[in-house]
């Protein structure tokens, strides 16, 4: 997943788009020093720091505006002017940079509306361009439910390799951003893997599992 769940945040975000590009640029190969372990061990650590960073967007649902602040991290180098005009070249009503670094956004519910459907067809695009790929060849399906808490991956695997193991911190930051973005409680995220040839679960993964290991950590 890498640094592609920012990437579709920024794209669905529409006029959010340009914020935070300058420092959204990560390589998609690991320098030849690096381990293949190694790479998605560092991989992972930048996972959680951009799911850490997406759970600090707030989301504020008013009578007839959606207010979304964005934190510092995913705003990146910008100016008043340009968020300026950002806001005018689209139906949201204001864009604030906030002295904090932040980006408070304005937008009519329409709008909010049109920006969750975005943000879907986008995440459902990555997760059909996932099938085959380079980086996961074995995954021949990936469906997800509606609001991105149940995902279920086919692949011809009969037990999960390291990569397709990190996969599952992808899927749960899709599901993450997608609840936060909405509005919503981020619930549990529930994974399934399921063998292509015997259609049994090979393995399953809960979010709520990595919140419960990071308590037992501190």
């Amino acid at each position: 997943m890498k640094k592609k769940i920012v990437t579709i945040l920024l794209i669905s975000s529409l006029a959010l788009t340009a914020c935070g590009s300058n420092n959204q640029v990560q390589s998609s190969s690991a320098p030849s020093t690096q381990t293949a372990e190694e790479a998605d061990t560092q991989g992972t650590e930048n996972d959680i720091s951009e799911l850490n960073a997406i759970g600090d967007i707030d989301v504020d649902k008013n009578l007839f505006d959606v207010t979304i602040t964005v934190p510092a991290d995913l705003v990146g180098d910008t100016t008043q002017e340009e968020l300026d005009a950002k806001a005018a070249d689209s139906d949201i009503h204001s864009i604030t940079l906030n002295d904090d670094g932040s980006a408070t956004y304005v937008m009519s519910k329409s709008q909010h509306k049109k920006m969750m459907q975005e943000l879907a067809d986008n995440i459902n695009s990555t997760l059909s361009d996932m099938v085959g790929s380079e980086d996961y060849p074995n995954f021949t399906d990936i469906k997800a439910n509606s609001d991105f808490t149940n995902f279920t991956v086919t692949t011809t695997s009969t037990e999960l390799d390291l990569t397709d193991s990190i996969s599952i911190m992808g899927f749960y930051m899709y599901g993450g951003m997608y609840a936060i973005f909405n509005g919503s409680d981020v619930g549990n995220i529930h994974v399934d893997f399921v063998n292509a040839d015997s259609g049994e679960i090979i393995n399953s993964a809960d979010s709520s599992d990595m919140a419960t290991d990071n308590t037992e950590n501190q």
